[in-house]
C-alpha cells in the first residue's frame, strides 16, 4: 500500500565512532517536527548481504519510515549509508525526496573516538571507519550529501547543526 502523504526523509549517516549516535540522542529529546530513528535497531545478520549493498534492509527500512511519516511529520533515519542504498530502490518513490546529511571528522579525532571512547582495537574496523569517513568527506558533495565536520564541535552543537538542516528542509 501507498502512503497517502509523501514526506520528505533525512538520512544521517557517517562511519563508525564518528558522533552519530549521540547527535541522534540529542535529536530524540529536541523533536517537535521530526520523527528521528536510528537504524541499528533492526540490525540482523540476515540483513549482512554486501553482495546486493544490504537491499532487504534498506527496502526495511524505507518502508517502515514511510509508515511512521504518515503521522504527518517527515522521518530523520540514522544510520550508516549512502544515497546509492537507497536511490534505485521502488520504495525510494514513497518520499517527497531524501535529503542526506553526513557527519564526518579529521582522520585523529575518529581514530581517538573509536578506541579512547568506544574501546575499539580491531584494527580493521578502525581502518574501514576511516576510509569511510574519507570516502564521505571526498565524494559526498557530489553525492548530494551535506557534510557537517563536527571535529572540534561538541555533540550539542553538532545537533544543533543538523536540526537547522532538517528545519530548514521542512518549515
Amino acid at each position: 500500500m501507498k502512503p497517502s502523504t509523501r514526506q520528505p526523509l533525512f538520512i544521517i549517516t557517517g562511519a563508525s565512532c564518528v558522533g552519530k549516535s549521540a547527535l541522534c540522542e540529542i535529536l530524540f529529546q529536541k523533536e517537535t517536527e521530526y520523527i528521528v530513528l536510528e537504524s541499528d535497531i533492526l540490525w540482523h545478520d540476515v540483513y549482512n548481504t554486501p553482495d546486493d549493498d544490504y537491499r532487504a534492509y534498506r527496502q526495511t527500512w524505507l518502508r517502515l519510515c514511510a509508515d511512521i511519516s504518515q503521522i504527518g511529520k517527515p522521518v530523520v533515519l540514522c544510520g550508516c549509508a549512502t544515497p546509492e542504498q537507497f536511490e534505485p530502490l521502488p520504495e525510494r518513490e514513497l518520499f517527497a525526496e531524501i535529503h542526506y546529511l553526513a557527519v564526518v571528522c579529521d582522520d585523529l579525532v575518529l581514530e581517538s573516538r573509536m578506541r579512547n571512547g568506544r574501546g575499539i582495537s580491531e584494527e580493521n574496523w578502525i581502518e574501514s571507519s576511516k576510509q569511510f569517513n574519507n570516502w564521505l568527506k571526498d565524494n559526498g558533495k557530489s553525492h548530494g550529501i551535506f557534510l557537517l565536520d563536527n571535529s572540534g564541535l561538541t555533540a550539542k552543537e553538532t545537533a544543533e547543526i543538523a536540526d537547522n538542516w532538517i528545519l530548514d528542509a521542512i518549515i
